[in-house]
């Protein structure tokens, strides 16, 4: 009998960072014995930072994964109350082998009631809204913890790639696909962080963040609200 493929489903949304999904898209999509969907809400065409991705499937005509992965983006928050969207993937997510997100994808997550009790990282400017799902902050660029594992801000997607290619595959098979795909990170500046950027560059992001995070967290408290409602 013929072994069924390794499943990874990502679940993507409209206003996603479509490098949160195109880079772990690239890596584990490459899988040997592995099959890869692209499903949002409704399927169909899902727009995303001036792109546009076709033809996705919907997320209810999936019956099963072993992995999911939900992006994250200035949405996040928002789809967080988005409840058939937050049904599928709290359904996929029950039955997965691996549960998985990067960059605040982290957060939709936790509106699932995916995260309660787990450690988790997420985008370093909406981190400190994860203990509103019960969940607990982590700066690393990848967290497991249990059969959930996340990734950092956008470009951290890649690392989480890489991880679950290792945890899956074995580490000769993520190193041979980051060998191929040359990733060998070498930025013209080291301001990819909070710890590191210039304190201009810092309190100029920080001021555009200050005005759209009450926001986001009153939606984030509004989701998590709904979790305990049941």
């Amino acid at each position: 009998m013929t072994q069924a493929p390794f499943r990874i489903v990502f679940a993507v949304f409209e206003d996603m960072t479509h490098l949160d999904f195109t880079g772990p898209h690239q890596f584990l999509s490459r899988m040997p014995g592995s099959e890869t969907l692209v499903a949002s809400r409704d399927g169909g065409d899902v727009a995303a930072s001036g792109l546009v991705f076709g033809r996705t499937l919907r997320l209810a005509d999936i019956e099963r994964c072993d992995l999911i992965c939900v992006p994250g983006g200035f949405p996040a928050t928002k789809m967080g109350l988005d409840r058939a969207f937050i049904a599928e993937v709290r359904r996929l997510g029950l039955g997965a082998r691996y549960v998985t997100s990067v960059c605040n994808g982290s957060l939709i997550l936790g509106a699932a009631g995916l995260l309660q009790g787990k450690r988790a990282a997420c985008h370093w400017g909406w981190r400190h809204l994860l203990p509103i799902y019960g969940a607990t902050p982590d700066a690393r660029r990848v967290v497991r913890d249990g059969n959930v594992i996340t990734g950092g801000g956008v470009t951290a997607g890649i690392d989480f790639a890489l991880t679950v290619l290792a945890e899956i595959g074995g580490p000769e098979l993520a190193q041979s696909m980051q060998l191929g795909l040359e990733y060998a990170p070498a930025p013209p500046f080291d301001a990819g962080t909070p710890e590191t950027a210039p304190p201009a560059i810092l309190a100029t992001y920080q001021e555009r963040l200050a005005g759209m995070m009450p926001g986001f967290e009153a939606e984030a408290r509004e989701a998590a609200a709904l979790i305990d409602a049941g």
